[in-house]
């Protein structure tokens, strides 16, 4: 049996997902790697640019651009770390923490309009689907880049 119709359903999903990330990411004045960054620093706390630079996979140079992209939004400040007299935390401000809220609350609206139907069955079946086909994804993409 072909499997390129499945496969060919999460490319569809991909485009449109990206699709509707990037229009509403462009309605809250937000780039796609803007928005990456405040979700991280918004949903798990400050961190070095540095830090931001390995979770992202961006070079430190292109994280110190949207750092200075932020910080000049108003999203995001820059601290003095606690402990490290040579580091900086990148830290959102109240703006971007209401931001960040506004981020998470659309990501859970998404995921009920996508999901919320679904019994608890039908709900497990299909995130064990999807579930192996990005680790799949993963070992393929790894891969190739080594």
């Amino acid at each position: 049996m072909a499997r390129t119709p499945a496969l060919d359903l999460v490319l569809l999903i991909t485009v449109l997902l990206g699709e509707d990330m990037r229009r509403g990411l462009a309605a809250m004045g937000l780039t796609e790697t803007r928005s990456h960054v405040l979700w991280l620093v918004g949903t798990t706390g400050p961190a070095t640019q540095q830090q931001l630079a390995v979770e992202t996979g961006l070079a430190p140079r292109s994280v110190t651009s949207v750092v200075d992209a932020l910080v000049g939004s108003g999203l995001v400040e820059r601290r003095p770390h606690p402990t490290d007299r040579r580091a900086v935390h990148v830290t959102p401000t109240p703006a971007g923490a209401d931001l960040v809220a506004a981020l998470v609350a659309g990501h859970e609206r998404l995921a009920d309009q996508l999901f919320g139907d679904l019994d608890d069955g039908a709900y497990a079946a299909t995130h064990a689907a999807l579930a192996d086909v990005a680790a799949r994804l993963q070992v393929l993409v790894a891969e190739e880049g080594s």
